[in-house]
């Protein structure tokens, strides 16, 4: 088994590499990753958006996460503003680090990478939580999330493009650790 190296990543100088990994495990075609490249390279110019890697000794990407600051002026945020306004969760979108894109190729998942990819990143965030949205679902990356302490704010959320619902998610920074239980009065976020 080959050893995985976590830290941070240039995403724009390899994000062909990436989204090759999120082709993979994510099933996408040529036409979308071609404009999710965009959408990576545009991210990427917000302030406070960075990339965590996820690499073998020998270079090779295996996973990666990216994300940032949330925006409410964001595309992401005006899609699911209503969804978390119905569920009194509207507030989540402020002081919030959203985790845009977080993928770990196949044979590589259930390794702890993608755990150690946001756990990592959301430890930069200056932000006092973090949210996210993953295809609804009971999935392995849903009970990684919930693992982490991220808990479900809104569902369904339905993207224009997207065919399948999606949940958006939400947790305290920092995330939960394997062993760690919130201390009594810790950031909950749900001042």
């Amino acid at each position: 088994m080959e050893n995985v190296v976590v830290g941070p990543l240039d995403l724009a100088a390899r994000v062909d590499e990436a989204l090759a990994v999120q082709a993979v495990a994510f099933g996408l075609g040529p036409e979308e990753v071609a404009i999710r490249r965009q959408i990576v390279l545009r991210h990427l110019g917000v302030p406070g958006a960075r990339a965590f890697g996820a690499q073998t000794e020998g270079g090779r990407l295996v996973g990666f996460v990216y994300g940032l600051p949330n925006d409410r002026t964001h595309w992401w945020s005006s899609v699911v503003q209503p969804y978390l306004r119905r569920t009194g969760n509207d507030h989540w979108l402020d002081d919030a680090f959203v985790i845009t894109e977080l993928h770990v190729l196949p044979d590589f998942q259930g390794r702890g990478i993608g755990c150690r990819l946001i756990t990592e990143i959301t430890d930069t965030a200056t932000e006092p939580r973090s949210i996210l949205s993953a295809i609804d679902g009971e999935s392995p990356a849903r009970h990684l999330y919930r693992h982490l302490g991220y808990r479900d704010l809104a569902r369904p959320v339905h993207f224009p493009s997207a065919s399948r619902p999606y949940a958006v998610m939400g947790a305290s920074l920092p995330l939960l650790r394997r062993g760690r239980m919130p201390l009594p009065g810790a950031r909950d976020g749900r001042e």
